[in-house]
């Protein structure tokens, strides 16, 4: 698992059109690090309590600061802005396209922090940048194999080179569903909880079929045929059938496999010639669709072998 570094150029950069970010001041700060995945509002700060400011954080200053600010003197001011930017803040946008006063630009470019415009409402700027930082700071890795959404379920397809993925792979997009990436799984971590799945930019659309080549997937088969970015709900392990010798019949034991410290249901499919490795792949999708749900076949066949076997006593 790991966490990309968050600059304020980068956080810029990405989010400049989103957001409506225009640097104002303090260009040489641009390589400031944003230590936290969330916004300040430093009201509390500018009136000179400090004590709980959360200064790692990027700061935004709307129309209720704003007005604090140009209620005092220029001394009054400059004394703030000095107190504030002692601490070493990221960056501040101004919401709403307020336009800062001189001694504040001043000080900024004295203590080289980027100072922004947005012309967004504070509440707004404050949701959407929230968010951006969230995905910004989201732990990140990749796995080792193919991924295709079947009906709504994230499926990676993971085994051996040459065993048959990418052959499954295309068997699954032609009966209608959508790639989300090939080999290689981007995978991500958002929320804490769910385990999101792409694939590389450079590649996207794209597949790599032993002995034809690179193919555009989406010009093939159609725009559906690609999906930008998917849960992932499975993990689908391809071995040879000597590789497997206790093969699960009845499927009531599950089977786990930790991805950024999420628990995915993973199973092995046994390769053999003749099997139809996209049906079953299709099939264990559709399983796993029926246990989310909450209904578990092999545990409704056990529950009924128990009945059968413990009748309830007549009397």
């Amino acid at each position: 698992m790991q966490r990309d570094i968050v600059t304020v150029e980068r956080f810029y950069t990405d989010q400049s059109s989103a957001l409506g970010l225009k640097l104002v001041a303090g260009a040489k700060g641009l390589k400031r690090i944003i230590r936290e995945p969330t916004v300040n509002r430093p009201g509390l700060a500018l009136t000179g309590f400090t004590k709980y400011f959360a200064s790692r954080r990027v700061q935004v200053i709307g129309s209720a600061e704003s007005t604090y600010l140009k209620s005092l003197t220029k001394e009054e001011r400059e004394k703030r802005y000095t107190d504030l930017f002692a601490y070493r803040l990221p960056c501040v946008v101004f919401s709403r396209n307020i336009k800062p006063d001189k001694e504040f630009l001043k000080a900024a470019e004295d203590a080289d922090i980027p100072i922004f415009s947005s012309p967004l409402i504070t509440m707004k700027f404050i949701n959407l940048a929230t968010l951006a930082l969230e995905l910004m700071f989201a732990p990140r890795g990749s796995e080792m194999g193919s991924m295709v959404d079947i009906l709504g379920v994230g499926v990676i397809i993971r085994g051996e080179s040459g065993i048959g993925k990418s052959e499954s792979v295309l068997a699954l997009i032609e009966r209608g569903y959508s790639l989300v990436s090939d080999d290689i799984t981007k995978v991500m971590l958002l929320d804490g909880r769910e385990v999101m799945g792409t694939s590389s930019e450079i590649t996207r659309n794209h597949m790599e079929v032993r002995g034809i080549g690179i193919i555009n997937v989406a010009a093939m088969f159609g725009i559906k045929s690609i999906r930008l970015e998917k849960r992932v709900d499975l993990i689908v392990s391809l071995k040879t059938w000597n590789e497997v010798p206790d093969v699960d019949r009845v499927g009531m034991d599950d089977e786990f496999v930790t991805i950024l410290g999420v628990d995915v249901p993973h199973i092995t499919i046994p390769v053999r010639p003749g099997r139809d490795l996209a049906r079953l792949i299709e099939v264990a999708a559709f399983q796993t669709k029926l246990k989310l749900s909450g209904y578990n076949p092999a545990k409704e066949l056990n529950d009924r072998l128990i009945a059968k076997m413990n009748p309830t006593k007549q009397f």
